[in-house]
């Protein structure tokens, strides 16, 4: 593209740029889009007003989103404290469970993490060490005796 075309180009698409922010503006503002207007005979004055009018809607709208943005923020940090919170406290829980298992309960947590990747173990849940599963079938035949 040679640069006479690019300037025509150019100001042509600062023309409808100005015609949207107009529209935009007068719609956010409340007013007719037939009130603001223009026109090859406006002057530089005027252009300039409506560029300041579009710089200040400009920062308006910037102000909003950067005070939404830091409450955002904000809660955000909030959560991340309290899940650092509560990981530690699950952490130091673990490591005490650690230290009060037997080697013989260790070792069958691990047998049982290691089975947990299987998909038939992840329908039924864990059995306690020292305690023996009553199947449902043996439940009914117990409780209509």
């Amino acid at each position: 593209m040679n640069p006479q075309c690019y300037t025509v180009a150019m100001d042509l698409g600062v023309c409808q740029l100005r015609n949207f922010s107009i529209s935009f503006l007068s719609s956010v503002l409340g007013k007719e889009s037939a009130s603001v207007r223009v026109d090859k005979s406006s002057s530089g004055a005027s252009v300039v007003a409506i560029d300041n009018k579009i710089e200040q809607a400009m920062d308006l709208v910037k102000s909003h989103l950067m005070y939404a943005v830091r409450e955002e923020v904000e809660v955000l940090k909030e959560q991340i404290k309290e899940l650092i919170e509560r990981n530690t406290q699950l952490e130091q829980e673990n490591n005490l469970l650690k230290n009060l298992a037997s080697p013989e309960q260790m070792a069958q947590f691990q047998a049982q993490v290691q089975t947990d990747c299987s998909p038939t173990s992840a329908a039924q849940p864990p059995v306690p060490v020292g305690t023996t599963q009553v199947l449902p079938s043996a439940q009914n035949s117990s409780s209509s005796a």
